[in-house]
């Protein structure tokens, strides 16, 4: 394998990830289009982003929490 085809194979697992970020941010009740921003940002604690929403957190208050 080269060294592009592992840098391939990096970048679709990468979006891999981001997608089931994002869809898990959604079955929460994010936003599709917040969702996919803050399943980008890799820095932020899926589990965390998902209590606020479940334990009553305002959305947008959330938002602003997580970014």
């Amino acid at each position: 394998m080269t060294a592009a085809e592992v840098q391939l194979v990096t970048e679709t697992e990468m979006e891999r990830v981001e997608h089931w970020r994002a869809e898990e941010l959604i079955r929460a009740g994010f936003d599709p289009g917040d969702a996919v921003t803050l399943a980008a940002r890799h820095d932020i604690d899926l589990h965390f982003a998902v209590e606020l929403i479940e334990s009553g957190c305002p959305y947008e208050t959330a938002i602003e929490i997580l970014i």
